[in-house]
């Protein structure tokens, strides 16, 4: 008996330098925060950019890849691991273009929110169904508004009966009944005035 306690001990005196690093805060990391703060930065201004014309949004689409290449590096080297540099990646990644970024983006956003994240509920959601409405399927959410030229802004496709309140209510958007105005007056404002 007595060597089993002796043993007990010294395991948890061995243990208890390895549980005191785990609870020490990782600082985040001040590349990623640069990256978004250059991600951010651009998009002040979006009447600028829409005014730049073409040859803005094509800078601008450049400038996104680069930044996404970046946080890759980051990622790959394991350079990110708190909260804020996963919710700061998942917001560079859902500028992309391509489903691959935005089902990144919102896989970043989950993990920030398995860290601990109080921002990204709704990032979660949002980069969700941006990967949902680019691989041609009905966002879950509502979060997104596709604008077609020619054509009034809408969310549609999506699939309105999907979610529950209850999870909408968590992960930070609008309510089914919210949405479900919101369509009306959408579809309101494109149906003829009925004459009187």
């Amino acid at each position: 008996m007595k060597p089993l306690l002796i043993a007990t001990a010294m395991a948890l005196a061995i243990a208890m330098p390895a549980a005191s690093q785990d609870s020490v805060s990782m600082s985040d990391n001040t590349e990623m925060a640069a990256i978004l703060a250059a991600d951010q930065a651009v998009r002040q201004d979006f009447a600028a950019i829409l005014a730049g014309g073409r040859e803005n949004a094509v800078r601008l689409h450049a400038e996104d890849a680069v930044r996404r290449a970046q946080v890759k590096a980051l990622l790959d080297a394991g350079a990110l691991r708190t909260a804020a540099d996963f919710y700061a990646a998942a917001l560079v990644y859902q500028h992309g273009d391509t489903a691959q970024d935005y089902l990144m983006a919102h896989t970043l956003a989950v993990a920030a929110l398995g860290e601990g994240s109080t921002e990204s509920p709704w990032l979660a959601a949002a980069t969700l169904d941006r990967y949902l409405q680019k691989i041609g399927q009905p966002q879950i959410y509502g979060t997104q508004t596709l604008v077609r030229r020619g054509e009034r802004p809408t969310r549609e496709p999506f699939d309105h009966a999907l979610i529950p309140d209850s999870i909408r209510k968590v992960l930070n958007v609008s309510t089914r009944a919210a949405e479900e105005a919101r369509h009306a007056a959408e579809t309101s404002a494109d149906q003829p005035a009925t004459p009187q």
